[in-house]
């Protein structure tokens, strides 16, 4: 497995490889990987000839007062971890390379950032665009892998994709959950195991409202209000029902949504959704 650090050498590498008439995949991760990073290498590795893991821990996307500077570094152990996957190359820039003196351009997806995490941290898709729209520039994938854990995210990147003309197929793949329940998060690592315990009322509070959605339940503010109530022991950032692919908020249900919710366990910030009617 080829360790990379600069764009031209990545850039280089994968053209060789698309050359040769070979599929490149892409997992972007800022690293510290848990088996929900590694489902997106499997899918990766099982759908193209070659595969490719970015590590980068965009600064960007972080405000001054978020966890940029503890944010857990496993390099060597990402390394390992994604070489006996079958992962062929990683990727690892470093942020003077990224984003060197006198950087000035961004990327911007409007409207679709407006809600849930957009208005809460309202730097962070500034960020993730611009890093993303980086990193499908060095890398020339042709498929790149997303967690549905992340699902504005997804739906972000995956409109970016498509009015940048990047020719990049964007993949979503399934939230990946701990035994208890718990959706896979590199800040999981964060939470004491008082907090830890009380994190679970997220993914309660989600169960909750399908069995109320699936026993006929369609009032939003209804299927929220049991949300909030089954996650009283957290301190709630949101609770939002929306449209799957506008990331809007809905009025009323008429077909798939997207229930979606941010808390704090703690300081530490979680975020999770299901999609109610798919």
């Amino acid at each position: 497995m080829r360790i990379i650090g600069n764009a031209e050498e990545m850039r280089a590498w994968s053209l060789a490889h698309r050359a040769e008439g070979k599929a490149v995949g892409f997992a972007p991760t800022m690293g510290a990987l848990h088996e929900g990073h590694a489902s997106l290498l499997r899918a990766s590795v099982a759908q193209n000839d070659v595969t490719v893991l970015s590590i980068f821990v965009n600064p960007t996307q972080f405000a001054p007062t978020e966890d940029f500077d503890r944010y857990p570094r496993t390099f060597e152990a990402d390394c390992a971890l994604a070489e006996s996957i079958g992962a062929d190359a990683v990727y690892a820039p470093k942020a003077s390379g990224m984003y060197p003196d006198g950087y000035a351009t961004y990327v911007n997806v409007e409207r679709l950032t407006l809600h849930l995490c957009g208005a809460s941290r309202p730097h962070f898709f500034r960020g993730v665009c611009t890093v993303v729209a980086k990193l499908f520039n060095a890398v020339q994938p042709h498929r790149a892998y997303f967690g549905q854990k992340d699902a504005q995210q997804a739906a972000v990147i995956r409109r970016m994709a498509r009015d940048l003309d990047t020719g990049v197929e964007v993949v979503i793949c399934p939230i990946v959950r701990e035994a208890d329940g718990l959706a896979m998060s590199s800040r999981n690592q964060y939470l004491s195991a008082e907090e830890r315990q009380r994190a679970l009322h997220i993914i309660q509070a989600l169960t909750r409202a399908k069995a109320l959605f699936d026993g006929g339940e369609r009032k939003p503010e209804t299927l929220k209000a049991a949300v909030r109530e089954t996650m009283g022991a957290l301190r709630i950032d949101y609770v939002e029902l929306m449209d799957v692919e506008a990331i809007e908020p809905v009025e009323a249900i008429q077909g798939p949504v997207l229930l979606a919710v941010a808390a704090w366990a703690g300081e530490t910030r979680l975020i999770d959704n299901i999609v109610l009617g798919a």
